[in-house]
């Protein structure tokens, strides 16, 4: 699946506002662009609701705890301390130290 660029929203628009284009018509007459039928439904549907291509502020996957600053932060944690052997903790434990999911300390 190929994302919808800026200059495909530009396109996209034109096309359905200025030629009144259907979303069918438009992934026949663009097959390089790999358009998904469902996401130039929901394309359009946004257009209407917003009245705009560009995307919201704050729209889109959340950002990931995967960050330097958490990565040393539970490698240092996990990690027996030198010269205490059996210091290292547990992830349950990790997590509960630094509110960061357990399950997500297993994918650090």
């Amino acid at each position: 699946m190929a994302p919808i660029t800026v200059e495909d929203r530009l396109l996209i628009n034109t096309l359905r506002i200025e030629k009144g284009w259907v979303v069918d018509r438009m992934i026949a007459k663009f097959p390089a662009r790999l358009w998904k039928r469902h996401n130039l439904y929901n394309f359009a549907r946004r257009i209407d609701s917003t009245g705009s291509v560009e995307k919201l502020p704050g729209s889109g996957r959340r950002r990931s705890v995967r960050t330097h600053s958490h990565i040393e932060l539970v490698s240092d944690l996990i990690g027996s301390q030198e010269g205490q052997p059996g210091t290292s903790k547990r992830p349950w434990e990790i997590a509960r130290e630094t509110g960061i999911s357990h399950w997500q300390i297993l994918q650090l």
